[in-house]
């Protein structure tokens, strides 16, 4: 791998925040392009920016290296950050929901992007055997220290999906998940191909009002993080063997004072 400059990368990304601020898109896009061309694997997430920007088309999803280093760098701080600042509450809603509706318990959890484990805290005594993935290193050491999960996994989703051989699942969840992925069909495809048949799929979007969606499945919002229509999800859902069991409008987090509106959904696997 050829070695990255990281003086020039800093420089740029500096250049880049700064003229976004200034509200200079065209150069700030320029900057972010040189941003790109110094590090093309993108751990500073210059291409979700130039997205958010409103150029170009928007990735198929946030680049590893960007989601890796993120949430390495957040590890630490981040539940104080989500749940204390932002008001990220989300697992709890999981666990109110499932049990509104009768579901569980279960035998075997795959917690997706398990994080510190906010979702499997919640979901601990309603399930016999939890296992958690997450790209990133730090978060999974957070997790194991509160030994909440059985199993767990450093790595990316997709291919941990594709590659897995365990027995499978009979609860998948993926809460503050879709934020970080455009395109649903890989996640839904996967997480189904890892569950048995009646199994159940929860999961957290983001969405923005139709006028701003404008026909799109998704796009990058204005805070680097995908939103989706609620009829992509819909679609892919049923395109990937789940019938729809409920979905939810909730808040999913506070965003600068602003609520992040968002679905909450629940699904279940039908083909065998």
């Amino acid at each position: 791998m050829a070695k990255i400059d990281e003086e020039a990368l800093a420089e740029a990304y500096n250049r880049a925040l700064a003229l976004e601020k200034a509200g200079d898109v065209d150069a700030a896009v320029k900057a972010y392009e040189e941003v790109l061309a110094i590090d093309p694997d993108d751990h500073g997430g210059a291409s979700v920016r130039i997205a958010a920007l409103g150029r170009g088309e928007a990735p198929p999803k946030a680049p590893d290296a960007y989601v890796e280093t993120l949430f390495d760098q957040h590890a630490d701080a981040f539940e104080d950050i989500l749940v204390e600042q932002l008001g990220y509450t989300v697992p709890m809603m999981v666990r109110q929901r499932l049990q509104a509706l009768n579901l569980g318990p279960f035998k075997r959890l795959l917690d997706l992007g398990c994080g510190t484990g906010l979702t499997g805290g919640a979901l601990r005594d309603m399930v016999d055997d939890m296992t958690g993935i997450d790209i990133s290193e730090k978060m999974v050491e957070l997790a194991h220290e509160k030994d909440l999960y059985e199993t767990l996994y450093v790595a990316e989703l997709e291919d941990f999906l594709e590659d897995n051989d365990d027995e499978p699942f009979d609860l998948v969840t993926a809460t503050d998940v879709l934020p970080y992925l455009g395109a649903l069909e890989p996640l839904f495809f996967g997480a189904a191909e890892n569950m048995v048949t009646g199994g159940i799929f929860v999961f957290s979007s983001e969405t923005m009002p139709a006028d701003v969606m404008a026909g799109r499945p998704f796009m990058v919002g204005p805070h680097q993080r995908f939103v989706h229509a609620e009829t992509y999800v819909r679609e892919r859902l049923t395109a990937t063997g789940f019938d729809l069991v409920e979905i939810s409008d909730i808040n999913v987090r506070m965003q600068d004072g602003n609520p992040s509106p968002g679905h909450l959904v629940v699904a279940k696997k039908t083909t065998g």
